[in-house]
């Protein structure tokens, strides 16, 4: 067989799996909406509480394998996905974008989404969504990021950016302690609507963080490596003006749902963007 048949012939299979796959869970879907929708009569107290939570269960970090590249990603099936209705061939998964205001994340998150078309996103009362599609051994693979502003009435927004992601980025000012100080109710808020989603602890503004004394760089990584750590969390220091750790904390993520390789190493050395996990 030739080397192109075998590109289609392998193409055709993982179109067939995830047509399979989709058909199965869209069942397994509509059961959880219907339980869901009987038992939406609960009430949760929206009140933040900044102690931090009960230390879960550390997940085994990935260990070394081959370089994670579109290429060689080998599809898996992620804990929730759904395909567009006018696309089955694209899988459209969503993730949530949490922090206070004015800590770069609507920065952020144009660097990694990157075309212009898309950039515009959408507004929809306090929340912003904004697409990036991937290309996945031959199936697309859409991330549909869901940024909460950080005003007006969380309690509204939160529900809506963080039911059924699969991940959730929080995201704090390395340059202003009291926006990490504030990641813990950020966590516990997302976590009433969402108890599965990765979960994701990222500095922004680290091209200014370098610049403050080596003292105070050293306290407030420490202080963001013990929150990464109660909140289970993988920790990233970033700089959308510099483009740090922007994709490869998308990298990071589409490994731990689709079980690819992963080799980046941690770093913890102060003055360089950390990566911790």
């Amino acid at each position: 067989m030739s080397q192109s048949a075998r590109r289609l012939n392998n193409s055709s299979t993982v179109r067939r799996r995830f047509h399979h796959r989709v058909s199965l869970l869209r069942r397994c879907i509509l059961r959880v909406l219907h339980r869901f929708l009987l038992c939406s009569g609960r009430k949760t107290n929206n009140n933040y509480s900044m102690l931090p939570p009960a230390l879960p269960s550390p997940s085994p970090p990935l260990g070394p394998s081959p370089e994670l590249g579109r290429e060689e990603m080998d599809v898996a099936t992620p804990a929730l996905f759904q395909t567009h209705e006018l696309d089955s061939d694209l899988v459209s998964l969503k993730i949530s974008l949490l922090g206070d205001c004015q800590i770069g994340k609507t920065s952020f998150l144009v660097k990694y989404v990157g075309d212009k078309k898309e950039k515009q996103g959408n507004q929809v009362e306090g929340l912003n969504q904004m697409d990036k599609t991937l290309v996945v051994k031959g199936a697309r693979i859409s991330y549909r990021i869901w940024e909460v502003q950080g005003d007006g009435k969380i309690e509204d927004q939160i529900p809506t950016a963080c039911t059924d992601s699969v991940a959730i980025l929080i995201m704090f000012d390395l340059t202003s302690r009291c926006t990490l100080n504030s990641v813990v109710g950020w966590y516990r808020e997302a976590r009433k609507w969402n108890q599965t989603a990765i979960p994701v602890l990222i500095g922004t503004k680290f091209d200014d963080f370098i610049q403050l004394p080596i003292d105070m760089q050293w306290t407030i990584a420490n202080e963001a490596r013990r929150y990464a750590k109660a909140l289970n969390a993988t920790l990233f220091f970033s700089s959308a003006t510099y483009n740090i750790n922007v994709n490869k904390i998308f990298k990071f993520i589409t490994a731990k749902l689709f079980d690819l390789p992963w080799t980046v190493e941690r770093n913890l050395n102060v003055g360089e963007p950390i990566i911790d996990f």
